[in-house]
């Protein structure tokens, strides 16, 4: 029998855990081709979500569990369930119901149809999404289409049933910095979009806020597009070819008639002008440096402090 791992990123779920391992429970009726482990990654929650998948383990051998010493993040997480993943078919999905098993079944026939290695979804709808945070997501998945190599579809969610050898690539792409959107795009392989309506939570608050979801972009377009430091550079030039153009045309200026340069205020606004300019470009170089000093320090993308999975790293 084939063996498909369900990797379930966790962080203060203990409202959700529960309700997942009950529907993943009633969808597995309908694979009965297949032999299902859940892995669970906790990522240093600070409920009751640990005890909680403790107890399903202590009650199904089918359920694993990786707990970290802190909190390291999602991609930590899901880099983790991938590195521990055992199955054929490895499946991402998020413990808030948001991620419906129930598409599961329609996921595998896609797969074993022959014509794809990777089966994703998209969010048609962003019913119950404030407008703010729409309109901004739409706009990254334009900007980054259009300045990257890769394709990220809009409304593309986490939730994707994967072949083992695309995994592989996966857990191969050891880079500290992760943005999985553009890592799944990046290493390529036959993807199948499937689009469903946006579900809320089961229950819970989002750990998603607008901040963290801007930074989280800033991250993806830093990992995958050289297309910023581009900018820093063209503007550079072009403000430069500006100015000695101003320098040519105020010197003919006072020649010919001799009109003296006033005017203190406008100046000051052109100076604080090319300042924040230059304060801007000086920050895109930094985002690269850093993570160039976060991936030449090789740090480890997580640390387990508790697991009952066969043969996991504690240190990864």
């Amino acid at each position: 029998m084939k063996l498909m791992s369900l990797i379930i990123p966790c962080y203060n779920e203990e409202q959700s855990v529960e309700l997942l391992y009950n529907e993943i429970n009633r969808v597995s009726m309908e694979l009965s081709a297949y032999e299902i482990e859940m892995l669970f990654v906790d990522d240093g929650s600070k409920d009751g979500t640990l005890k909680i998948v403790k107890s399903l383990a202590a009650e199904d051998r089918r359920v694993k569990y990786i707990s970290f010493s802190r909190n390291f993040g999602k991609e930590a997480a899901m880099y983790a369930g991938f590195c521990n993943a055992r199955g054929d078919l490895v499946a991402v999905m998020d413990a808030d119901m948001q991620d419906p098993p129930s598409l599961l079944p329609k996921m595998v026939k896609k797969i074993e149809s022959g014509q794809w290695d990777s089966v994703a979804t998209r969010r048609v709808t962003r019913i119950g999404e404030p407008p703010v945070r729409s309109f901004f997501a739409r706009m990254f998945y334009k900007i980054i289409n259009k300045i990257t190599d890769i394709e990220i579809v809009d409304g593309a969610r986490d939730f994707r049933l994967m072949k083992r050898e695309m995994v592989d690539a996966i857990v191969k792409m050891g880079e500290y910095n992760r943005f999985s959107k553009g890592i799944y795009g990046w290493v390529g392989f036959r993807t199948c979009w499937l689009p469903y309506k946006n579900i809320e939570r089961a229950a819970g608050e989002t750990k998603w806020n607008f901040w963290k979801l801007m930074l989280y972009s800033i991250d993806g377009i830093v990992s995958f597009s050289q297309v910023p430091l581009s900018i820093a550079s063209v503007g550079g030039i072009l403000l430069t070819l500006l100015s000695l153009v101003m320098v040519v045309f105020l010197a003919l200026r006072r020649m010919i008639f001799g009109d003296p340069v006033a005017g203190w205020a406008s100046l000051a606004c052109i100076i604080t002008f090319i300042g924040g300019v230059q304060l801007f470009c000086m920050g895109i170089i930094g985002q690269y440096l850093a993570k160039t000093y976060l991936e030449v320090k090789k740090r480890p993308h997580y640390i387990i402090a508790d697991t009952n999975a066969e043969k996991a790293e504690r240190v990864q």
